[in-house]
């Protein structure tokens, strides 16, 4: 992809994602993640009234006398994009590929955190971390981040969520929300995603195709393995069925899986509208919140 080519691509999701914000998501984003973090500001004797919850243990057992501890809302928060550069995402049989859409989303949420003076960084991964750009709150930086995206090419192909999400615990030691963008086609992250979800707000965005839940009927196709480049002769007629099961039991199983860790999650698919399931999502997470 040419220079001229990569700045239009970026110049159109920015139009695309600013008017997509200024629409349908500023206000959303902003009641269901403004003050979800506090901070810790200092300690003062308790009063009557005040929650006993809050005591500071510790300081109470020094003086002799109930200290609770007080917490001021963060004045931004920390947005971070995990974003799948495998081989798997290098697929779309409607009219964008699987990483365009990641790209797409991550526009949206990351001109969104900027309308609310929320920093975003970046992180791609394959079957290890590839690249990490720390957080910054410029519209210049978000252009960054969307190109990076949008061209990252790694040269592994594989994909372990396990490594992303290790090296956010490591990185980040301030809380963030965390959106992890993959199809999730890999095993073994469960525990991960557990241990990040005690120290952020982890979101899981898994992003398919139509084929890859049902494919077209009767039909010889020429199919390869994006991530170990195995090439299979498929007749369609005769795994179509089979198929069709085997991803709606790998969906409920991801989704279980989600649920266990105490991560909330949006499933989105190439071709169909994203926005709706975020709708959906942001007004479930304010009713739970507020």
């Amino acid at each position: 992809m040419s220079t001229a080519e990569v700045i239009k691509r970026v110049r159109t999701l920015e139009i695309t994602a600013r008017q997509l914000v200024n629409d349908t998501f500023a206000g959303h984003y902003s009641s269901t993640f403004k003050g979800r973090g506090m901070e810790f500001s200092e300690v003062r004797e308790y009063l009557p009234g005040d929650d006993v919850r809050a005591i500071d243990w510790n300081v109470t057992a020094r003086t002799g006398h109930p200290f609770i501890k007080k917490f001021v809302e963060e004045r931004e928060l920390t947005i971070l994009f995990l974003v799948d550069a495998s081989g798997s995402l290098r697929f779309g049989t409607r009219r964008q590929f699987k990483s365009e859409l990641a790209a797409e989303i991550t526009a949206v949420l990351a001109f969104s955190a900027l309308a609310n003076n929320d920093k975003t960084g970046l992180v791609l991964f394959s079957d290890r971390e590839e690249k990490f750009i720390p957080p910054r709150k410029t519209r210049g930086h978000i252009l960054r981040l969307i190109r990076e995206v949008l061209t990252f090419t790694s040269r592994r192909t594989g994909t372990s969520v396990q490594a992303a999400l290790d090296f956010v615990n490591r990185v980040q030691r301030r809380r963030a929300v965390v959106f992890v963008l993959s199809d999730f086609l890999d095993e073994g992250f469960e525990k991960s995603l557990r241990i990040a979800q005690r120290k952020h707000d982890v979101i899981a965005v898994p992003v398919a195709d139509p084929w890859e839940s049902r494919l077209p009927g009767n039909v010889r196709l020429l199919l390869e393995d994006g991530e170990n480049q195995a090439i299979a002769a498929v007749n369609t007629g005769a795994v179509a069925p089979g198929f069709a099961r085997d991803n709606d039991a790998r969906r409920d199983a991801l989704a279980g899986l989600f649920k266990r860790a105490g991560v909330d999650s949006i499933f989105t698919e190439t071709g169909r509208p994203y926005t709706t399931a975020f709708l959906r999502f942001f007004r479930e997470r304010a009713k739970r919140f507020h």
